[in-house]
């Protein structure tokens, strides 16, 4: 800019110079009018090149400002560009970072695998001794056998009392020596029994395992993904094919209570809280505790299930249902009161479908004791789901839940209602608020307001393992 500038002020005045020249002395008239014409014309020109100069000025000057302003926004995407070029950098030593973590976890579960696999191999061994101590025991039983027969034949043959007297003390003996083998096989046989569960369940872990491994080994670092109980509603990583329930999860080696996907058999999958315990996993399908939620909902959100995972929730009756449709589960409910003290009820149980209004049925549970008369005789023969929208309780001239509050598989509108409404303690004095809260009758009363409840579901199996 500033040479333009100087150029153009150096023709300026080499043009004035010229429009001007120097007179010499003696110059006559007629020169001087001609001089006259000529200073004009210069004056002339001057004046033209001047407003040229003006104008390139000008133009000049707008190429500048439009050059800083292009020159800023090259600069301020130089700015975003090192940013982001600072970004992909972290980035890349992110997933460098987890690139190794995976490799590590990988490392973990293959030491894992070899280690169940020893465990495996031992017991497979100790069950051969087993066997074998069997075999051994039945050569000897029927070498006694043997000798007992031919006791018999020689006593058939033998005369006077004497000698029957000593063959009897000697088939006394024989008997309690049979006796103490038998005893004997029959420890043995349940040992084996035993020790056959644990090789299943081993074996169980240890395709899980190899699955999660093999799933490792084929992604890439950077579609992995970490996992585990949630930070929130998280959950494990899930092998190729999702557990049915919490029990199977825990089969497989899971054995840290959180929220975990399953997918029962002919169902989506969907998030659940899993209870894992030493003999195996619930999964929890309602628990109360604070008030945070409100339970008086409609049929179609009792059908689809609300609430927060991580704390109060009603897993849904469809979800339920599609856990538990092929039977074998039983039902675990849990009960505190204000005083901290609590009660648990374990019975066998099915639950119907949509189109039989998700009946409730519980199954060979035997005569009902004083906490499972709570929820009704009626329940032998099946109880339907009622809502406030959805009047399907053994009651004929009252809708139980628009009567108490929230959802429930009413007989009549007096027995018990885990998901009526949260009562803080004290409760309240008017009797019509008390009998809308959360009560089984046949432990803490119809107008006690319970400080906690939850109801778990796991296979029937879990109680005999």
């Amino acid at each position: 800019m500033k040479t333009a500038v100087a150029s153009a002020t150096l023709c300026l005045v080499v043009l004035m110079a010229t429009a001007f020249p120097l007179e010499r002395k003696g110059a006559s008239a007629s020169g001087g009018a001609a001089k006259e014409k000529r200073v004009h014309a210069a004056w002339d020109d001057v004046n033209v090149i001047a407003h040229g100069l003006l104008q390139l000025g000008q133009g000049l000057k707008e190429h500048v400002d439009k050059t800083k302003v292009q020159m800023r926004d090259i600069f301020s995407k130089l700015k975003v560009f090192n940013r982001t070029v600072s970004e992909l950098g972290r980035e890349s030593q992110r997933l460098r970072a987890e690139g190794e973590a995976l490799k590590a976890r990988a490392q973990g579960l293959e030491e894992r695998e070899g280690q169940l696999l020893n465990v495996t191999a031992e017991l497979r061994e100790k069950a051969e001794e087993v066997q074998q101590e069997r075999r051994t025991m039945a050569e000897r039983v029927g070498r006694l056998e043997e000798r007992v027969d031919s006791m018999l034949q020689g006593h058939a043959a033998r005369q006077g009392v004497h000698a029957g007297a000593k063959n009897h003390s000697d088939m006394h003996v024989i008997q309690l020596m049979l006796e103490t083998q038998s005893r004997r096989i029959d420890d043995l046989m349940e040992r084996i029994r035993l020790q056959q569960e644990k090789l299943d369940k081993q074996n169980v872990r240890i395709r899980t395992l190899q699955s999660q491994i093999q799933q490792t080994r084929q992604r890439p670092p950077w579609l992995s993904s970490t996992a585990g109980p949630t930070q929130g509603a998280e959950q494990h990583d899930s092998p190729v094919d999702m557990a049915a329930d919490c029990h199977q999860l825990f089969l497989r080696g899971e054995t840290t209570s959180g929220v975990y996907t399953i997918q029962p058999a002919d169902s989506e999958p969907f998030s659940v809280f899993c209870e894992m315990t030493a003999d195996g996993g619930w999964t929890v399908v309602q628990r109360r505790q604070d008030g945070s939620v409100d339970f008086d909902q409609l049929w179609s959100a009792y059908e689809s299930g609300f609430g927060s995972l991580s704390g109060e929730f009603w897993l849904g009756l469809e979800n339920i249902h599609a856990i538990t449709k092929d039977g074998g589960y039983i039902l675990d409910i849990k009960l505190s009161d204000w005083a901290d003290d609590s009660a648990s009820i374990q019975l066998p149980f099915q639950l119907g479908g949509k189109e039989t209004k998700y009946l409730l049925l519980m199954q060979d549970a035997g005569p009902f004791s004083t906490l499972e008369s709570s929820l009704g005789l009626d329940v032998a023969s099946g109880l339907p789901f009622s809502t406030r929208d959805q009047d399907n309780d053994r009651k004929v001239d009252i809708n139980c839940a628009k009567h108490l509050s929230g959802g429930w598989w009413f007989s009549n509108c007096g027995h018990s209602n885990l998901n009526g409404r949260y009562f803080q303690s004290p409760p309240p004095k008017q009797r019509h608020q008390r009998k809308q809260g959360i009560f089984w009758k046949t432990w803490r009363g119809r107008y006690y307001p319970l400080k906690s409840s939850s109801m778990m579901i796991a296979p029937a199996a879990i109680i005999k393992s």
